[in-house]
């Protein structure tokens, strides 16, 4: 192997990735697409001893399966990092989505793609949201700052709009982009929620774990009972009448969605409550009273099973990034570095172990809190 690799020391992209990314191509039985794999090119190489290797017996190539592949071809001839121990097919599974969080339109699969949250970040699990191909390419390398920048761009423009995007949908980006922002608690507790975090998105400022948290709550049929038992946990009574405030006035928008909407209409009734400027000073009310350890220890309790039928998947802070390669700005590791790569599924009981401690040490929640 160290022979066969040793002529492409020089590319950019590190070969053992694109070798194993051949191989894995090789194993369901794909052909990788023309173009980035000529003869001589690792992955080309990776995929004829892949074949080599397997043959006919080859696993089943999902939709998932394929996706999977096609972002690892885009992060490798990227240099991108792109993290395999939980960035599975299941796991883009997970995140699959009808409607893009930023335009509000339906997603085919033409016009579906997979960003980077944090562009600073790798492809890696709590990254990455699935939008259109439109809003990703407006988004590109924004930070937050700079999305709230075109926010106001938006506003002023003659026709409203700022990259074939208005105002709304610019305010979205910021929002989804400031949930992998670490930001202080103040500045957190300020941001409006006008965008629900997409599902496994990690929320790396627990204020807004607990401002997602409430607001999906509100939209299930017993959601308002659960937040009772949440506001029993809360420390005082003034602290629970402020909270009690808070949910009287996001309850009109939601009575106004209608008892039969579904889905996606009462998700951006939701969102759209937060545009209420009394919805937003009831909740810098509650919230600047709490501070980060509070909200983290509310936010163990319901995970720990406090409130009955309330999930909530919490992160340890100190790894709520592994993955994302932060330190090199989201560049893949200099070749010859990566070392070989083990799929995930070679290590159910690994896998398993990190759960079980993740789930015991964990406090940065994560984007989707299902019941």
């Amino acid at each position: 192997m160290a022979q066969m690799l040793a002529a492409f020391d020089n590319l950019p992209a590190d070969p053992q990735v694109g070798f194993d990314i051949g191989w894995d191509h090789a194993r369901h039985g794909l052909v990788p697409p023309p173009g980035p794999w000529l003869d001589g090119n690792p992955l080309h190489q990776g995929w004829c001893a892949g074949k080599a290797c397997f043959g006919e017996r080859t696993l089943a190539a999902s939709r998932r399966v394929r996706l999977w592949l096609a972002l690892r071809r885009h992060a490798w001839l990227r240099h991108r990092a792109f993290e395999l121990a939980e960035l599975t097919p299941h796991y883009l599974g997970q995140i699959e989505s009808a409607w893009c969080p930023v335009t509000r339109m339906p997603l085919t699969p033409a016009d579906t793609s997979v960003d980077r949250v944090c562009d600073r970040a790798g492809y890696a699990a709590g990254n990455l949201a699935m939008m259109s191909v439109q809003a990703n390419r407006a988004k590109g390398a924004l930070g937050w700052d700079e999305a709230r920048v075109q926010v106001q761009r938006a506003e002023t423009a003659d026709d409203g709009k700022v990259a074939g995007l208005e105002a709304a949908a610019w305010v979205r980006i910021a929002v989804l982009i400031s949930f992998v922002t670490p930001l202080s608690h103040e500045q957190a507790a300020r941001v409006p929620l006008r965008v629900l975090p997409p599902n496994r998105l990690r929320l790396l400022n627990p204020v807004q774990g607990l401002q997602a948290l409430v607001t999906r709550e509100l939209g299930r049929p017993d959601g308002t009972r659960r937040l009772r038992e949440l506001a029993a946990l809360l420390p005082g009574e003034p602290l629970r009448l402020d909270f009690h405030r808070l949910l009287s006035a996001i309850l009109p928008r939601r009575i106004e969605a209608g008892q039969d909407a579904d889905t996606r209409v009462l998700r951006h009734a939701l969102e759209d409550a937060w545009c209420d400027a009394r919805v937003n000073r009831c909740w810098q009310r509650f919230a600047l009273q709490l501070d980060e350890a509070l909200i983290e220890r509310l936010l163990q309790r319901c995970a720990d099973g406090a409130l009955s039928g309330m999930r909530v998947l919490l992160h340890e802070r100190a790894t709520a990034t592994e993955g994302w390669a932060l330190d090199r700005g989201g560049w893949a590791a200099a070749t010859g570095q990566s070392g070989r790569r083990i799929l995930p599924r070679t290590l159910p009981g690994l896998l398993a172990d990190r759960a079980r401690i993740a789930a015991s040490r964990s406090r940065i929640a994560d984007g989707h809190l299902p019941a």
